[in-house]
């Protein structure tokens, strides 16, 4: 599976050689509901191919959709669902994202990706991660308040101990035993005393230190997400001492994911830790965005939010999730022709008004439209 905060962050998605196809749809992660699945993703497939033959030969439309056809009768990747899925294509290009947040169905082809979806994932502020750690070995997961997963660790991310420290491991590590208790607490005891035991500490500070250095570069910075430290309280006075990473969060969980019952049971105790957190954030973007309307320094008007992120004046731009405005931006203007969503050229205002906002240098947040402090869609602060 592709991974997102990585193509992202590369600015791969930015640019894209029309015609470039964007498919959205809810997915579902249990049988029987999942089995509903391959139908929506063709129904939404012929609409792209719909769409595209009103512009292209039989023959380039079906070359385009080399990818979205390769995944209809894909029973393995269809049994692997989250809550979402985005399928972007374009010419010798694709890439597919498994999201925890369902999304609406959307099929569109236009002079640039539709990425409000991905957007959503990448700047909603509930998000975070969690770091499962023992003197053995590293887990990671991803998630929200109301999903979490494990995720694929990055490859130069030390899974293990000895994968880190390899010939370099204390002899005595390769002989160890796990006193009785909870299961996968992994509260290692070691043969020997004096200078083994001393060497051994120093082998797991090492380990902890590679691990902090290959999540801080490899997930932290291109995510930008909060990191809960789960570990027994043991561990997390080493781990602190020897780690760099600034999105490490305070507060940790007393607990190796592995001692709980369930992903849920973790997901809900990081939730506990991390929605005061996400309140307090989703709180002080509001807040600013009233005291800088009270200073004329916002702006809730489409027409007039566009023009000031074209000029680099938008410092933070909100926008509400799943609102479309069928229709294309002139970057270097910010004038807005307005169209229909089904025309291979038009794209959704808002989705491109985010992305240029980012390129300018702004602030994305994307709300539910329950906490969004306007009524149309969109509220900017100003820089001047």
């Amino acid at each position: 599976m592709d991974n997102l905060y990585e193509d992202y962050s590369a600015g791969i998605l930015d640019n894209c050689e029309p015609p470039c196809l964007s498919l959205y749809m809810p997915t579902h992660r249990q049988h029987p509901d999942n089995q509903q699945d391959p139908i929506l993703f063709r129904n939404l497939v012929k609409e792209l191919e719909e769409s595209l033959l009103k512009q292209y030969s039989r023959r380039e439309v079906d070359q385009l959709l080399e990818p979205a056809t390769a995944l209809m009768d894909d029973r393995e990747f269809w049994n692997h669902s989250l809550d979402g899925l985005a399928l972007l294509i374009a010419k010798d290009f694709s890439r597919i994202y498994r999201l925890q947040l369902p999304t609406p169905k959307i099929a569109v082809v236009a002079n640039s990706f539709h990425l409000k979806p991905l957007m959503y994932t990448l700047q909603s502020i509930d998000r975070y991660q969690v770091l499962g750690l023992n003197q053995e070995e590293v887990k990671l997961f991803e998630g929200n308040r109301n999903a979490l997963d494990e995720i694929e660790l990055h490859p130069d991310v030390p899974r293990t101990l000895k994968e880190a420290l390899g010939s370099e491991l204390t002899e005595p590590y390769l002989n160890f035993r796990s006193p009785g208790g909870v299961r996968g607490s992994q509260t290692v005891a070691f043969h020997g005393h004096g200078s083994k035991d001393e060497e051994m500490a120093v082998d797991a500070e090492r380990f902890f230190r590679a691990v902090d250095k290959a999540i801080l570069e490899h997930h932290s910075k291109p995510s930008g997400l909060p990191l809960i430290l789960a570990a027994q309280s043991e561990h997390h006075h080493m781990f602190r001492e020897v780690s760099n990473n600034p999105f490490l969060v305070e507060e940790s969980l007393d607990v190796h994911p592995d001692s709980l019952a369930s992903i849920d049971e973790l997901r809900e105790r990081a939730w506990k830790l991390m929605e005061p957190r996400y309140l307090a954030r989703k709180d002080t973007l509001v807040e600013q965005y009233a005291i800088a309307n009270s200073q004329d320094l916002a702006g809730d008007h489409l027409k007039q939010v566009a023009q000031a992120v074209a000029v680099g004046r938008v410092a933070t731009l909100l926008i509400e999730a799943n609102r479309q405005v069928p229709g294309r931006i002139d970057e270097a203007t910010g004038a807005i022709e307005y169209g229909e969503m089904d025309h291979p050229e038009v794209d959704d205002v808002i989705d491109d008004l985010a992305a240029l906002a980012l390129k300018m240098g702004g602030e994305v947040a994307i709300l539910p439209a329950d906490q969004m402090p306007t009524e149309t869609g969109i509220a900017a602060i100003y820089r001047y």
